[in-house]
């Protein structure tokens, strides 16, 4: 077995870019139950943007946003509108994997470099990926600060709020242009040392109307899961191809959260007003003997629209929001794996149906 020439610890931050970072932070917190613990801005003396952490047990968010025009971050912002830029990855050392990466054929983006305060140096290194999206390796080295150098430490707007049940992120997806998966998963390949866990040609991910390419890309340990979706050729125009016009091009498209109550976290995410992509009730008439036995109720997911599936490893629950924004771009996906290591294969169909019906209304499909 040869070494890992890119060890990953595992997903350090997501960092957006959007159009009103106090808004954004208010929306995550007060809809997705997350806390704000973090903060910069012209208040601790970064003059061009605010940003605001997020956090939900081994979840965190950035939330940035420009505080001038002709600035990169708006300049993002209004093209792709609120999205995500940097997924930034915990390493053991970034500057050895940024170094692994540029000589792997990465395009570098920032070059190594520390950053300290009265709690300690934090390294950090990018490398471009897909689209205007990156990666920022993060070398934490025992910090003990309460996000990065330049942070201050804030009491969350939401009290002693809880959260909503979300544990930690499971994969997050990207879409690329029609014939550019392969591209990007040999980037994936080669630059990090990921193999390919699962391949989902169009046959496995079609309706009447249109269809989509997946390939599941994983790094050694498993804590990092990366899809990358292209369009088909359809009759009509596929979700990817509807992300890519409103994005402007390639990006991420969900972020997956594992919860290890799922019926309870989409309960009390619809309570603070989250919308969920819906599924017939014919869905559940023939699931259940597709799946067979599992310990939530059926009739709870019947009513929450909780889709389900089985490969050989166990099971899986899983529900997609609607897009977090009004471009159908980004949206979330709530995850409960009961030993399951696929993406709900099962529910494809009954998922691209949902998503059809969304684009209708919005006149795209």
């Amino acid at each position: 077995m040869t070494d890992d020439f890119m060890p990953i610890d595992g997903w350090d931050h997501v960092e957006l870019w959007v159009g009103n970072a106090k808004q954004a932070a208010y929306y995550y917190e007060h809809a997705f139950g997350f806390r704000r613990t973090a903060y910069a801005g012209p208040e601790t003396g970064l003059r061009d943007r605010a940003s605001y952490v997020l956090e939900q047990n081994d979840i965190r968010l950035v939330v940035t946003s420009a505080l001038h025009p002709d600035h990169k971050v708006g300049d993002h912002a209004n093209k792709h509108g609120d999205g995500v830029k940097d997924i930034a990855l915990r390493v053991p050392d970034a500057a050895e994997a940024y170094r692994q990466a540029i000589a792997r054929g990465a395009t570098g983006v920032h070059e190594p470099a520390t950053v300290e305060d009265d709690f300690g140096t934090v390294e950090l290194a990018t490398i471009a990926t897909y689209g205007d999206v990156v990666h920022t390796f993060v070398g934490r080295n025992g910090y003990e600060g309460a996000y990065l150098p330049g942070y201050v430490a804030l009491e969350s707007v939401n009290g002693i709020d809880k959260g909503v049940g979300l544990l930690a992120i499971d994969h997050i997806v990207g879409n690329v242009e029609l014939g550019h998966m392969e591209q990007w998963v040999s980037f994936y390949e080669q630059v990090f040392g990921m193999t390919e866990m699962i391949h989902f040609s169009d046959d496995d991910i079609s309706t009447e109307y249109s269809a989509l390419m997946s390939k599941v890309m994983t790094n050694g340990n498993g804590k990092i899961k990366f899809p990358i979706n292209e369009p088909a050729e359809g009759k009509r125009k596929s979700q990817i191809d509807e992300y890519l016009e409103f994005n402007h091009g390639p990006g991420a498209q969900h972020i997956a959260l594992q919860s290890s109550n799922i019926v309870k976290t989409v309960e009390t995410l619809q309570q603070r007003g989250v919308l969920f992509l819906t599924t017939p009730d014919a869905y559940y008439e023939e699931t259940p003997e597709r799946v067979g036995e599992i310990e939530e109720s059926w009739s709870d997911l019947r009513r929450l629209k909780i889709l389900a599936d089985r490969d050989d490893d166990g099971y899986l629950l899983q529900i997609f929001t609607k897009t977090a924004q009004d471009r159908p771009t980004l949206f979330f996906e709530v995850i409960e794996r009961h030993g399951a290591r696929g993406f709900g294969d099962g529910n494809f169909k009954a998922l691209f149906e949902a998503i059809e019906r969304e684009q209708a209304l919005r006149g795209n499909l």
